[in-house]
């Protein structure tokens, strides 16, 4: 205030606070505005900073006190004292507040009258939400006086005691609850129990509530993380749990038999915690969850995800506004119909997806074909029987009587008016379990009257018997779970032609389905739970079987008659030159190999799924052995022939000249016994088995529900990569060397095996032997051969002269090449030293001047007999000889001057 004062004018808006020193409080208005007229707001109201009185003079145990004014007690606040029936004020029962912040009178007391006859009162601590997110308390707080009334006037229910509400608005608000929970709690008189309402609040008073030692009973809260006893120890509802609609949603998928549903859930506590506990159950059934989607406020994605991952059966966690949301893509995206079913939460309204919404693009026609067929679980909160309970009052008498209540207000208008039966008998529920604990306590020398917030035995007595409740309420059979959490039926109804019908109820305390029969589907019945998969083998073409068999067949035949004729013809020489032995095993070979046609068509068309791994192992042996006996036999020749025809060794000439038989055979069995070892051990440590490959799923030509998933039996092993390559590695390096060997012995000629060359034109490859024929992998030494073998090669003797003379000529011109390089060497040293050579006096010798020229003696360059004599031109020499002075240039700054003497002799040495 001090700087405001040196301020004549202040502008519009302008705003001061109060500020008080010490330990004072402000009373009145804190902060002023300044108004466009030129005064302050609240000019008729003082602010003055007063002295604050204790707080303990505004509570008073086992009474009231009244405070006036209303606000914190400071300077000339009034405390008007009284005592509950049955207690005595001890002392004076008024106490005023000094501007010294003191009362001016002790605080009294109430003190038990033994001599009181009368009812003694129990106060029970109530928040109801009158307003905000939830306002149930428009009609929970009604129907709890109602029961209280009732309670109050039976003498068989606590006949000494008189229930009495305390309750204030909690908006629904957390924050706000805080605040009122303060007041509760330290405000007389003592409470015995609280009872909240929303799970937000209750929640709050759930976790202080414990360290008050009080029970809270909530007949309003629905979230499942209040069913944690770690946590909310002391907590008991009549609202089931949001996980009571997770049971009766199991039962409905095992009576229509779907093994697998899809999730979709808003991002909130209760819904995610609902998610949670449905995942276990279906776990515990078998039943899977394929597709878990969640979103905050757009479900477009989430929903695109459900058809992709081909979702069918789905439930559904979202508050009603997003429920028109998640259908309006629903049906953009066509998830609905015929293939899919949908569970939802049945607390929605009626006309839901009626409602015009502006956050959504669809019309009502649109989200009314959206939604038909879908299936609700809701919680049952009025004994759909005519029973009366422990209130003698059946449910329709309960509505009746509260319409009376609520004055004729529309129930559809009024907050909380489906959780007004819970409320009802929440009241009815503490009522019965405080008269269960009077003889307990009695039995102890205790009484209810004498709860305080540090007694734990009373509370424990009470906790005892809110557990074991059971009776007949208006909402139905009323028993709480280990949990605190009310068992409760589950009423199942569908959209069926736009309107909800009831198709049967779920006791989930006694497990029993009451099911009406009157479901109805859009399509002939409950739809799958996927797309039905129908597997189809594929098997081989009879046709294609039939006609490769018979080729095969045939050649089988041709062998037959080779193999015949070989053996009949055994004794003409030339049959015999050309190893028939070793004939007669490519012949077995090529037919083994033909054999095999027949199992490698045989599949599961022709045998059982037991005697497939004979065929496998038909198939391997077959092939294997064949290859070896076939391409064995004809390897052999063509090896034997390059060893013994083109070794360069002299001292093998006297051996080419006996090549005995069991050497050929010795080497086939060699590549018989390699193939067999591979083939056993292969079998012993991987054996083949029957494998079923599936391909990708084909679609029918008609409009069904199914795709056909094709599946082809083979045989494999578990390692058949690895084996596969081992097989092939060694079969390929064995069939490049036979490429190899025909090729180097293509101009061989021998009469001990007078047809290898026959046999190489049978491994050559035809690629291969292309570019052998154009000449483009043919070197000089293979032209002179080929040269030097262009003889009669018939003449054996001549064709090994010539070959002879071929091999000396060829060390001629290599001696030859190696001395004409040494003296080009030379020359090359011996110029490039003249160049560098300068007289050592004589110093107007010109730099410039090219050095003399050295002239080779002639005779030193003539090239080597049969080599034509060089042209004088300097350009057919080498580089580096066409110029010898170009290697050091005049110019150059390598000169004498900077070379040492001792480099001389090395360059003559």
């Amino acid at each position: 205030m001090e700087k405001i004062r040196s301020v004549q004018i202040l502008p519009v808006d302008y705003e001061i606070e109060y500020i008080c020193r010490g330990n004072r409080v402000i009373v009145g208005p804190k902060v002023r505005k300044c108004l466009p007229n030129g005064t302050w707001t609240d000019m008729t109201q003082h602010s003055r900073c007063l002295l604050l009185c204790p707080r303990v003079w505004t509570s008073l145990e086992n009474g009231r006190v009244t405070v006036k004014p209303p606000g914190p007690p400071v300077e000339g606040t009034v405390l008007h004292y009284s005592c509950h029936a049955g207690f005595i004020l001890e002392g004076r029962n008024i106490s005023h507040c000094t501007k010294l912040g003191k009362w001016d009178a002790p605080k009294p007391t109430c003190l038990y009258d033994r001599n009181y006859t009368g009812k003694k009162k129990l106060y029970i601590g109530a928040l109801f939400p009158m307003s905000g997110g939830w306002p149930g308390g428009q009609a929970c707080m009604p129907s709890a006086q109602m029961a209280l009334d009732l309670v109050n006037n039976r003498s068989d229910i606590l006949p000494d005691y008189e229930l009495e509400l305390i309750h204030f608005d909690s908006m629904c608000d957390p924050g706000e609850a805080t605040k009122l929970l303060y007041d509760l709690l330290y405000t007389e008189p003592i409470k015995i129990v609280l009872m909240p309402g929303c799970s937000g609040v209750s929640t709050l008073v759930g976790e202080a509530a414990r360290m008050w030692n009080l029970i809270v009973l909530s007949y309003g809260s629905s979230s499942p993380a209040l069913s944690n006893r770690q946590r909310f120890p002391t907590f008991f509802r009549t609202h089931p749990s949001a996980t009571l609609h997770n049971p009766t949603r199991v039962q409905l998928f095992q009576k229509w038999k779907w093994t697998r549903i899809a999730t979709i859930q808003q991002t909130t506590e209760v819904f995610t915690s609902t998610l949670d506990d449905l995942e276990q159950r279906v776990k515990e059934a078998g039943i899977e969850i394929s597709v878990r989607q969640s979103f905050l406020t757009d479900p477009a994605v989430a929903v695109k995800n459900l058809k992709r991952q081909d979702a069918r059966i789905i439930v559904g966690l979202f508050y009603e506004t997003e429920a028109r949301k998640v259908f309006c893509e629903v049906f953009k995206e066509k998830l609905y119909g015929k293939k899919y079913v949908w569970f939802l939460i049945g607390w929605y309204a009626d006309n839901w997806f009626k409602i015009k919404d502006p956050a959504i693009n669809c019309t009502v026609e649109n989200m009314t074909e959206a939604v038909e067929g879908h299936v609700t679980t809701e919680i049952v909160m009025l004994n759909p029987e005519t029973v009366r309970g422990v209130s003698n009052m059946t449910s329709q008498e309960f509505l009746a009587a509260l319409m009376s209540r609520l004055g004729g207000k529309n129930p559809e208008e009024t907050g909380g008016f489906q959780e007004a039966p819970l409320a009802y008998d929440a009241v009815w529920a503490l009522a019965l379990a405080l008269n269960k604990t009077v003889a307990p306590l009695k039995a102890k020398g205790r009484r209810l009257e004498d709860f305080n917030y540090n007694n734990h035995d009373i509370t424990a007595e009470i906790y005892r018997a809110l557990n074991t409740s059971s009776f007949e309420g208006v909402s139905g059979h009323v028993v709480f779970d280990a949990q605190g959490s009310r068992m409760a039926m589950t009423l199942i109804e569908q959209l069926q032609g736009g309107s909800y019908k009831k198709i049967g109820y779920y006791d989930s305390s006694q497990k029993n389905l009451s099911w009406f029969g009157n479901d109805v589907w859009i399509g002939a019945g409950p739809p799958a739970d996927r797309t039905v998969v129908i597997e189809e083998f594929r098997f081989l073409s009879q046709k294609l079987f039939a006609a490769v068999s018979v080729f095969a067949g045939l050649g089988i035949l041709l062998g037959i008659v080779c193999l015949t004729f070989n053996i009949y013809n055994g004794n003409v020489r030339y049959i015999q030159n050309s190893q028939p032995y070793l004939n007669n095993m490519t012949a077995v070979g090529c037919m083994m190999a033909l054999a095999a046609v027949f199992p490698l068509g045989i599949d599961g068309h022709h045998v059982h799924r037991s005697q497939f791994p004979v065929v496998c192992q038909f198939r391997l042996w077959l092939l294997g052995l064949g290859f070896s006996l076939a391409y064995g036999s004809m390897f052999t020749k063509i090896w034997w022939v390059h060893t013994l025809f083109t070794k360069k060794d002299e001292k093998k000439e006297k051996k080419k000249q006996h090549l005995e038989p069991w050497k050929l055979y010795a080497t086939v069995g060699v590549l018989l016994a390699i193939d067999f070892l591979s083939l056993m051990i292969w079998q012993i440590v991987d054996p083949l088995h029957i494998t079923v490959e599936k391909f990708t799923k084909e679609a029918p030509k008609e409009d069904l529900d199914v795709l056909i998933q094709p599946l082809l039996e083979h045989c494999s092993s578990e390692k058949m990569n690895t084996w596969l390559g081992v097989v092939y590695g060694y079969k390929g390096l064995l069939l490049l060397l036979g490429i190899f060997l025909a090729y180097e012995t293509k101009s061989v000629s021998t009469e001990k095996i007078n047809d290898h060359r026959a046999v190489g034109m049978a491994i050559y490859n035809v690629a291969m032997r292309r570019l052998i024929t154009r000449g483009e992998w043919q070197s000089e030494q293979q032209d002179t051969l080929k040269t030097g073998s262009s003889t009669n090669n018939n003449d054996e003797e001549k064709s090994r002269q010539l070959e002879r003379e071929n091999r000396e000529l060829q060390k001629i011109i290599q001696e030859k090449e190696e001395r004409v390089s040494a003296l080009r060497n030379q020359l090359a040293e011996r110029q490039a030293l003249r160049n560098r050579r300068r007289p050592s006096t004589g110093q107007n010798q010109n730099h410039n001047a090219p050095p003399p020229s050295v002239q080779p003696d002639p005779k030193s360059l003539l090239p080597p007999p049969g080599y034509p004599n060089p042209s004088t031109d300097n350009h057919s020499l080498p580089p580096s000889f066409s110029n010898s002075s170009n290697l050091y240039p005049a110019d150059s700054k390598m000169s004498r001057n900077h070379c040492h003497n001792s480099q001389i002799p090395l360059l003559y040495k």
